[in-house]
């Protein structure tokens, strides 16, 4: 941890932290202002989404699992200038990573050249910024050098004011209750397989790019620029820049990063070439979506109500998700428990057997009621990054296998996923969603809804699909979520 996250940043109190810096600029129909300077530059943005949470903060906006040219084409057909493509990076290892990435973005080069459209790229990542930087970033920036485009600037802009996570000073906060932490000291920080020291967004990039990028070289848009010298400022700064300049966004509230988005709009008319990597909150603004109430009931079945029963698929370990657990076990009836018994996957010997004793019990249990697919909750780790990423996909694969099972054996009303690693290999392999929509969020900005727009594989088209990420909400939020989905009351 560097010496200023040790002397500087400490614990703030939420009232002290949110209140800093000028008053926020509220500038009067900016998502409104922000979608029309996306239509007038006729071009498209496009979100590659390292897991399936990006979408918490949107509505109506395509989701494609699969980038081959027909559902890239699909995608630039929908309504509205943006998408998102599930990439599924965090769960990739950094070679298997880089080879999506490349491949993802030829793929959208050819579709687009084809046709004739224009585009620009947010890579969508963690907002407790876990996940394979530089080497995403790295990536798409030596692509486009290659084609003679290169970024002049690459816009850093973790923020996801929904679950409390929020940059001032170029400081990084992630909230628990009333006090904001710094990222560096929480325990995201701590992943075995993304982690970091750093609270200091410039310092993270110092320390993660190995010290190739100086913390010092680091631009940022502080709340000063961003509240009192408003979209121009940001443009300027944005303008000044070459050579794909890291500038760190800082941002409290929804406010900042409208004029951001504003001033990145200004910036591009002007001929800069920026790319994003962002928290959700940041692809709402730079999209010009507005909020909207969660859903309802009614609304996740507008097509009408679907046969069988629902089916919760929990991966993700984080202490929070756990908690979750036991809340829904606690206090909903009829709902069934099967838990898959992780240290037995990971024996050879063992793993066969679990399987096939998972799948007997989570076919019988969804014949009669809604049922919970779990992964035992003591945490395994290997011993470096890379051997617990691959004890993560390996529970990954069991909990798609399990999910294979029952969709052929009976009848699915809904589907809900918790984890990043979890939702998306449950959305592609399990359930064999290539295109979706997001339809809304069951609350405020956190955990979206989706709607199977495949062609009837399966039998599951039009099955709402429900994205919970692993860090978000409270120790209710799950059980909430499952009470809604079967037409219960908030």
């Amino acid at each position: 941890m560097s010496l200023r996250d040790e002397a500087v940043y400490e614990l703030r109190e939420a009232s002290s932290l949110l209140n800093q810096g000028p008053a926020p600029l509220i500038i009067d129909g900016a998502r409104a202002r922000i979608r029309q300077a996306n239509e007038a530059a006729q071009s498209w943005v496009i979100v590659l989404d390292d897991d399936p949470t990006g979408s918490q903060s949107v509505q109506d906006v395509p989701v494609l699992t699969s980038w081959a040219a027909d559902d890239l084409a699909w995608a630039f057909g929908q309504p509205g200038r943006g998408f998102f493509i599930l990439t599924n990076t965090r769960g990739l290892n950094e070679f298997e990573a880089r080879a999506v990435l490349e491949d993802v973005a030829a793929r959208i080069a050819a579709v687009a050249a084809e046709s004739d459209y224009s585009y620009s790229l947010i890579t969508r990542s963690d907002s407790t910024m876990r996940g394979h930087y530089p080497l995403e970033t790295n990536v798409l920036i030596g692509l486009a050098e290659k084609v003679g485009r290169p970024y002049s600037a690459l816009l850093l802009a973790p923020a996801y004011i929904a679950a409390g996570r929020v940059t001032v000073d170029d400081v990084h906060y992630v909230r628990d209750g009333d006090t904001f932490f710094p990222v560096g000291h929480t325990s995201y920080s701590r992943d075995a397989t993304f982690h970091f020291e750093s609270s200091d967004v410039r310092d993270y990039v110092e320390e993660k790019t190995g010290g190739e990028i100086a913390a010092t070289t680091v631009r940022s848009l502080s709340l000063h620029d961003i509240r009192v010298g408003g979209p121009q400022r940001v443009c300027d700064v944005i303008l000044s820049c070459m050579g794909s300049t890291p500038i760190v966004v800082n941002a409290t509230n929804d406010s900042d990063l409208d004029v951001v988005a504003l001033g990145l709009s200004l910036a591009e008319s002007a001929g800069a070439r920026v790319l994003c990597r962002t928290g959700p909150s940041f692809v709402a603004a730079r999209l010009g979506i507005g909020g909207r109430k969660p859903l309802s009931h009614d609304e996740i079945f507008a097509a009408g109500q679907r046969p069988g029963h629902g089916l919760i698929i929990v991966g993700s370990h984080v202490e929070l998700t756990t908690r979750q657990v036991a809340r829904l076990t606690a206090d909903l009836t009829n709902v069934e428990t099967i838990e898959v018994n992780v240290p037995r996957l990971l024996d050879a010997e063992l793993a066969v057997k679990e399987i096939q004793r998972c799948t007997l019990a989570l076919v019988s249990a969804l014949g009669r009621t809604d049922t919970l697919l779990v992964s035992s909750r003591e945490q395994i780790t290997g011993d470096s990054g890379h051997s617990s990423l691959v004890i993560a996909q390996t529970v990954s694969s069991a909990l798609v296998d399990l999910t294979k099972a029952a969709v052929e054996a009976v009848p699915l009303k809904w589907v809900l996923a918790k984890g990043g690693i979890t939702s998306s290999d449950i959305a592609t392999a399990g359930l064999h969603i290539r295109r979706a929509t997001v339809i809304g969020q069951l609350f405020p900005g956190i955990v979206s809804a989706w709607v199977n727009e495949g062609a009837g594989e399966l039998g599951l088209e039009g099955l709402p699909y429900v994205v919970f990420a692993g860090n978000v909400g409270d120790d209710e939020t799950l059980a909430e979520a499952v009470s809604i989905l079967r037409g219960g009351s908030r």
